[in-house]
């Protein structure tokens, strides 16, 4: 979870000269997107490429192309209203003693800022927004998709509200595993899709089916995969801008997938399916990039757990009812390799410290790596001590790869795995 000392009543994450500009310490910080210029920079080269593959690269029905582009508008909508909206509510916030220290830059002077903590919420319901709005513009005949499409948000929403409860209340770790699992009931209940799945060709001779009929098994399997991804996502933080930075990276990755996936095939449901996915990743991406403008190092404000919970229920959403959950996983390759790392002091084998943090050394300004069970604390341990930006970046590069690899994976195995 993110990295968290909490003032009178409020929670924390990380900063260094922040991108607060506080007239003096004592004082309410002053929330500027002073990151703007570089995510918008490299917004564009991903946006470039989606864009090639969109227009050039695949023929793809215009009035699919047309949704997508009404949708991707909706989005960008979305985030010039996150980048508005955020100083505001970080000003209530901090009213409401909703902040919190950044424990990474302790013994500095940075250290003893106050940071406006939970803005998740305000991503959440800028979403949300955009999501239903998008209902009224899409253009697709066949409306029995909006069934799937408001459980999907029903249980986003479900999953922000509980997110925010936990940050203003401090749900105890154990009982956070329960909150996906609530959040996840109205996808589960509403879900009336297919429950097969396609036997790999080389296991087709033992098992003796192409297509296997999992039935209840199936549903059980999309609420342990809404489970895994929501708290995976909670987990693999701590530093500025991780949160956020893995999102946008995953999302970006998804709507690749997606895009791939439409113009290679002809079958209209399964192309619906993958627009589907589009349609929630999109604002997911464009609302988080508004929100790294303010979170990437060094960070103004904090996600909280709203944003984690929200950003990986989304994600668990868009894999399930866009029928790609094994690619979905491989995105998540390092988050599953903290969760293994993390599972000894999860399960209370060794013993788990409330902030798994690395060691930050207030005159060098370097982390550490503790011997906890984190993706955070291997990578200083192998790769040396660094500061908490180059950190960031390592960690975000691990992420792109993995996704890369995951393309990679699909295009070696096409034809021969199924």
């Amino acid at each position: 979870m993110p990295a968290r000392r909490r003032g009178p009543a409020a929670t924390s994450s990380i900063s260094e000269e922040p991108v607060i500009v506080p007239s003096s310490i004592s004082e309410d910080p002053v929330i500027v997107p002073s990151k703007l210029p570089e995510i918008a920079s490299v917004s564009a080269v991903f946006f470039a490429l989606f864009f090639y593959l969109l227009f050039k690269h695949y023929k793809i029905e215009q009035d699919l192309k047309r949704s997508i582009l009404i949708n991707l508008g909706l989005s960008f909508v979305g985030f010039i209203i996150t980048l508005i909206l955020i100083p505001v509510a970080s000003r209530y916030v901090l009213r409401r003693n909703l902040f919190g220290y950044d424990i990474n830059k302790k013994g500095t002077p940075q250290g003893l800022i106050k940071v406006p903590e939970s803005l998740g919420i305000v991503i959440g319901v800028v979403f949300l927004v955009v999501a239903i709005v998008f209902q009224y513009f899409n253009l697709t005949q066949d409306s029995n998709w909006l069934v799937e499409y408001n459980a999907a948000l029903a249980s986003i929403c479900f999953m922000i509200l509980l997110g925010f409860i936990d940050d203003v209340l401090d749900v105890p770790w154990r009982m956070k595993l329960m909150l996906p699992s609530i959040a996840a009931l109205p996808l589960l209940m509403a879900y009336a899709g297919h429950t097969t799945i396609i036997i790999p060709k080389p296991l087709i001779p033992y098992v003796g089916l192409e297509i296997l009929d999992l039935g209840g098994i199936y549903k059980l399997y999309m609420f342990l995969l809404a489970v895994f991804c929501t708290n995976s996502i909670n987990i693999h933080a701590g530093i500025n801008g991780l949160e956020v930075g893995q999102t946008a990276v995953i999302a970006s990755a998804i709507m690749i997938h997606n895009v791939m996936q439409i113009g290679a095939s002809s079958d209209p449901e399964y192309k619906q399916a993958h627009a589907f996915s589009i349609y929630l990743a999109q604002p997911l991406l464009t609302t988080s990039l508004g929100l790294l403008c303010f979170n990437w190092y060094p960070s103004s404000v904090f996600v909280g757990d709203t944003y984690t919970y929200f950003a990986g229920m989304s994600m668990a959403v868009i894999g399930i009812l866009g029928h790609f959950s094994e690619t979905l996983l491989i995105f998540f390759l390092p988050q599953v390799l903290n969760f293994l790392a993390s599972c000894p002091q999860l399960f209370g084998i060794i013993n788990c410290p409330r902030h798994r943090l690395p060691r930050f050394d207030p005159e060098t300004g370097l982390l550490t790596g503790t011997r906890d069970g984190t993706l955070v604390n291997i990578f200083l341990r192998l790769f040396g001590r660094c500061t908490e930006k180059q950190l960031c970046i390592r960690l975000l590069g691990f992420q792109a790869l993995c996704c890369v690899f995951c393309f990679g994976l699909r295009h070696f195995l096409a034809g021969w795995y199924k």
